[in-house]
């Protein structure tokens, strides 16, 4: 076997300089020998840079690239351990520097990794614990809405509908960007580069508020148009009220989209707590407001669009703001060059396509759930909002998968057995969640609709679908564990061609459920099927030989091509 080619030429620098780069000191590699090379004797000039933080960090780098090339695997901790213990010629190595946050992260995905299954489940809920709050704030809102406006008028209420779908369903499309300021500020930060940091944040917000405007303008001059598509002729009765709503919320489309990225921002340095004070406030704002428009002043559903667009705009403000306090300038814009536009675009592809399914499969639920009547969408509108704020606590064992597995698919101490185990704990928890989540979830608009609506019709058609509905919410944590390590082992394409089969299906599935008029229990069926569906999937591939779990081959998930996301 040639292993000349392997070499890697140095050139020393001049005397009395030192670049991070240049070794004349080590020597080359002894590439077919595990016997050290003997030191050379150097200037005073490179002896003092030979003892610098970054230079034994580099080397320290430098020899496991060589290790990993030419010696065995089973061998490469040995020679870490040398490495640790000396430099060579007898002079023990000090240990590596701490990079704050960063190294603080390493440190406990390593612990995790070590844990039994019955730590590993207690930290991992104490690691999702705090982002809980993120998913919820968003529903918790429209939840509202759906509540304080239910107590009024059963128009208002079915409004909300067509309403929700073209403000909140509609922002889903945007994740990309989120994916995308998360990934290159945290990949940044790992460079120590805090120009960049803030290069990346200025060139987001360009495009989070160039999307923003354009949405805004189509709500603006389109939105009429989409409300009267999506509702259809049996209820124009219910489009003024619905545009009403889009029409106010649509003002909040750009602060939306920037709040976003600041959110993200935050979260890729490794800051929920400032995220979720924020919009703790907003929500706390939404319901106040929502209390005050719609219930004494009797505002309506016009008032409860104020009060969340209000809530939108105070909590992207919070937002910036705290990115401020970090010593970033969240108020400075780039325009971005075409090769960043296509970069950023190009990294949360599969993701984009996997959340276009989402939405559209949802859209289209409450689309024939609208082409029923007005009392069958307003119980539609009432039970999808519950599905949707129970359905985000199973969020964060997505996210957990995501932080903790890549280190053990990809990382220096690759163990896909410590894998295996970490998401059976995570799948365990999550089959615990839906249990749990299915019957609170159930519970209430079962014992106690009135806290919605008191029209007795409207009650009656949420309780025909409550046992569609704990099947589809009791799947949905597992689901998201399994898809979450999906995404953390870079099996991208399977996640983004797997959903939109599932949405293919289930189109297809609530064509015939509509055009056999089963009623809004079949479409809720359909949406148990497209749950299951996405949970069956998944633990097929992530069982399967080939998977990232078992297969020793990673080439094939294209991981040089991937590496960003």
């Amino acid at each position: 076997m040639q292993i000349h080619s392997l070499r890697i030429p140095l050139r020393g620098p001049a005397p009395g300089r030192f670049s991070d780069r240049s070794f004349p000191f080590l020597g080359p590699p002894p590439l077919c020998s595990r016997r050290p090379t003997p030191p050379r004797r150097f200037p005073a000039a490179a002896a003092q840079a030979s003892s610098s933080p970054r230079f034994l960090e580099a080397k320290r780098g430098r020899d496991r690239f060589v290790a990993a090339c030419v010696i065995p695997s089973h061998e490469i901790a040995e020679d870490e351990a040398e490495t640790s213990t000396g430099s060579g010629d007898g002079a023990p190595l000090p240990p590596p520097p701490s990079f704050g946050e960063e190294a603080e992260a390493e440190a406990k995905r390593s612990g995790l990794s070590d844990q039994s299954l019955w730590d590993q489940m207690k930290e991992i809920m104490v690691f999702a614990g705090p982002a809980t709050g993120l998913w919820i704030c968003g529903p918790l809102m429209s939840l509202i809405d759906t509540a304080v406006i239910g107590q009024g008028s059963s128009i208002e209420l079915a409004a909300l509908g067509p309403g929700t779908v073209l403000c909140d369903y509609m922002s889903y499309v945007f994740m990309f960007l989120s994916i995308a300021t998360s990934n290159t500020v945290a990949t940044a930060l790992a460079r120590q580069d805090k120009d960049g940091v803030q290069h990346q944040i200025s060139i987001l917000l360009f495009v989070g508020l160039t999307c923003g405007f354009l949405m805004l303008f189509f709500t603006k001059f389109f939105g009429l148009w989409a409300l009267t598509a999506f509702a259809g002729p049996k209820n124009v009765h219910i489009v003024p009220a619905a545009n009403t709503y889009v029409q106010i919320r649509g003002l909040a489309w750009p602060a939306v989209l920037i709040g976003w990225v600041a959110q993200s921002a935050s979260l890729g340095m490794k800051d929920s707590w400032g995220p979720l004070k924020a919009l703790a406030i907003a929500s706390a704002i939404n319901g106040i407001g929502d209390i005050v428009l719609c219930s004494v002043l009797g505002y309506g559903i016009a008032g409860a669009a104020w009060a969340t667009m209000a809530s939108q705009v105070v909590a992207a403000y919070t937002m910036m703001a705290a990115l401020n306090k970090k010593g970033y300038n969240a108020f400075a814009i780039s325009v971005p060059s075409a090769d960043e536009l296509l970069s950023i675009l190009g990294l949360a592809a599969p993701v984009f396509i996997t959340m276009i399914s989402k939405v559209a499969f949802y859209a289209l639920l409450t689309y024939f759930a609208t082409s029923m009547g007005t009392i069958t969408v307003a119980a539609h509108q009432v039970m999808v909002q519950t599905f949707c704020m129970c359905t985000v606590w199973g969020e964060p064992l997505s996210q957990t998968a995501q932080s903790f597995m890549p280190e053990l698919i990809y990382g220096v101490n690759r163990s896909l057995e410590k894998a295996r185990t970490l998401l059976k704990s995570l799948v365990i928890i999550g089959c615990i969640l839906g249990i749990v989540l299915g019957g609170i979830g159930t519970l209430v608009p079962w014992q106690f609709p009135n806290i919605f609506t008191p029209d007795q019709t409207v009650i009656q058609e949420m309780h025909k679908v409550l046992i569609p509905y704990y099947m589809a919410l009791a799947i949905t944590p597992p689901t998201h564990c399994l898809e979450g390590t999906l995404l953390a082992g870079r099996d991208l394409r399977f996640v983004s061609v797997s959903m939109s089969g599932c949405f293919t299906l289930g189109a297809l599935l609530l064509l015939l459920v509509s055009s056999k008029g089963l009623g809004l229990a079949g479409c809720w069926y359909a949406l148990s099927g497209f749950q299951w569906a996405r949970f069956f999937l998944a633990l097929r591939r992530l069982t399967s030989a080939n998977s990232v779990l078992y297969t020793e081959d990673l080439s094939r998930f294209k991981l040089q091509k991937l590496k960003a996301t």
